[in-house]
């Protein structure tokens, strides 16, 4: 199976730096991922987070188009029920319109009353489709569901939606989901999003995996953090009850050299009948984070884009010319 790789950053605080320090990465990340062969790079939306920066992806979206020049940049993704969907859809059409074929609109379920979903979803839908025929130009954004379980996929399924299963959330549910997605709409485009931690060497990869389920373990245990910095996690004491959650943990991400990691991301998406993985991994130091995309990259064997090279803006999601 030939795997499309994909991004998903969440803008980690790391121990000792601040929101505005992540943000800022985020940038930094984005441009050292755009010529490497990635399809997109996603933002996400947090708020009170002491670990994820990210309280405005339309705006971190719009700088990043800025930014880079192959990347598809959109969300992942931004919560609807907090939003006015109007509002949303006439946000990322500008930017659509600004950015042919190269902008994505991933929608969340969380952030406010679930109930309200399903109907802020069609009536989103339909703006886009009022907005497309007023403007009389370009295709809008790609319209995507975000989902840990079934609920979303349903919709996305009855909607003909592109949909993201988070794997690295709950990876019991992700096989169900799509599943579902795919029974009702067999076109319907899939991502699945893991979490992933890969090195040089196995031991690498297994120190940053662990200094992450710390943070994990605590988080789950009622404490809201930076990601610890590392090496913390082989100085720290564990308590049986981190111990227990960490176990849990480990079964949602992949860990490995890049071999194993390629090997493992190839067999979950064979499994699980998708084409494309969107990677996400949470290390404290961006230098790791570049290391990382670069690891798979090459791993992956994909194209590196040069600066001439415009071709992911000449095609929107669905194969049609844009620019």
């Amino acid at each position: 199976m030939t795997l499309t790789l994909s991004v998903l950053d969440q803008s980690p605080v790391a121990d000792g730096t601040d929101a505005a320090q992540a943000v800022r990465d985020t940038v930094r990340l984005a441009r050292a991922v755009d010529p490497l062969g990635y399809r997109r790079y996603w933002v996400a939306e947090h708020h009170g987070s002491a670990t994820f920066a990210g309280t405005s992806p339309a705006v971190q979206a719009a700088v990043l188009l800025q930014h880079t020049r192959h990347l598809r940049i959109g969300t992942g993704g931004v919560l609807l029920p907090r939003h006015d969907p109007v509002q949303v859809a006439e946000t990322f059409h500008l930017l659509a319109d600004l950015h042919p074929g190269r902008v994505d609109l991933g929608l969340g379920r969380a952030g406010g009353p679930a109930f309200t979903f399903p109907e802020k979803v069609e009536l989103l839908r339909r703006s886009l489709a009022l907005l497309r025929r007023a403007r009389g130009t370009g295709t809008g954004p790609g319209l995507w569901l975000l989902g840990s379980g079934t609920t979303a996929a349903k919709l996305a399924g009855q909607h003909g939606i592109g949909y993201c299963a988070g794997h690295f959330l709950s990876p019991e549910a992700s096989g169900p989901a799509l599943a579902g997605v795919r029974a009702a709409n067999s076109a319907a485009p899939l991502i699945l999003a893991v979490r992933v931690f890969v090195a040089t060497t196995t031991d690498r990869a297994q120190a940053q995996a662990a200094d992450y389920l710390l943070w994990r373990s605590r988080k789950d245990l009622g404490a809201q953090e930076p990601l610890p910095r590392s090496g913390q996690a082989a100085r720290h004491r564990w308590s049986a009850a981190e111990c227990e959650r960490a176990e849990q943990n480990r079964r949602a991400i992949v860990v490995g050299d890049p071999d194993e990691v390629s090997h493992q991301l190839t067999g979950l998406a064979d499994r699980l009948g998708v084409d494309e993985v969107m990677v996400n991994t949470l290390l404290p130091d961006l230098a790791d984070r570049v290391q990382t995309y670069e690891l798979l990259a090459g791993a992956f064997r994909l194209r590196h884009r040069s600066a001439d090279d415009i071709d992911g803006r000449l095609q929107d999601e669905y194969g049609s010319r844009t620019r």
